[in-house]
């Protein structure tokens, strides 16, 4: 059976001269959806997964509905959403890096006189490094409202795929970052991340795994806005 999330890690040291030193690269190296950090005689030790860290994307885990839809007066709002619980599950067991997302879906309505239905449209997008998106899939979430009821509440689940070579770092990479270095040494106080070719090499095989809603551009800008 495949091994999944917790997925198997490296250990990166980065050795510096003082406890403080170095900071700034543990925060890049534990980007992922395990790790921890831990601070060891001659430096700091990271712990780094290959898989994509998960989450909401900003400004689009929630939705509002209005009627009519022209509208954006608070007495005209119809129907919110939120999407929470989001969760990850990863299999880095094989050359493709596999994660799993649920998330649950809460929603209220303003008029509860009759039972009714909603769909919203969803979405999954692999963003490396930051900021370009690889890959997106979208789907769909269904929402029941009782007779009478202002509240319901759904599940749902997306996927994505990542290649490992995508998510290692370089052999040169890897040994900068590694190597040890003891105090009095010339580069003993300098962060390996402080170079661009380390920094950015390190950003290429960091991903995120990120769900949201697909709203449509007034949905944006109402978010950005209120």
């Amino acid at each position: 059976r495949p091994a999944t999330h917790p997925a198997r890690s490296t250990k990166v040291r980065v050795s510096v001269k003082t406890p403080l030193l170095g900071l700034t690269a543990l925060g890049l190296i534990l980007s992922g959806c395990a790790g921890k950090g831990e601070i060891v005689e001659g430096g700091i030790t990271a712990v780094r997964s290959a898989c994509p860290t998960v989450g909401v994307a900003a400004g689009t885990g929630d939705v509002t509905l209005f009627d009519p839809v022209t509208s954006r007066h608070a007495s005209a709002i119809d129907v919110v959403a939120n999407m929470t619980n989001v969760r990850g599950t990863c299999n880095d067991a094989g050359d493709q890096i596999a994660t799993a997302v649920t998330f649950d879906v809460t929603a209220r309505r303003t008029r509860a006189d009759g039972p009714r239905d909603v769909t919203l449209p969803y979405y999954i997008a692999i963003v490396r490094g930051g900021s370009a998106v690889t890959a997106k899939r979208k789907g769909q979430i269904a929402l029941h409202f009782d007779a009478g009821q202002t509240r319901a509440q759904a599940s749902g689940t997306a996927s994505t795929q990542i290649a490992r070579s995508a998510a290692t770092l370089p052999q040169e990479v890897r040994e900068q970052l590694t190597r040890k270095r003891k105090a009095g040494d010339e580069d003993a106080a300098t962060d390996p991340l402080a170079r661009p070719e380390v920094r950015s090499a390190v950003l290429r095989a960091s991903f995120e795994a990120l769900v949201g809603f697909q709203l449509t551009d007034e949905q944006l800008k109402y978010n950005a806005q209120r």
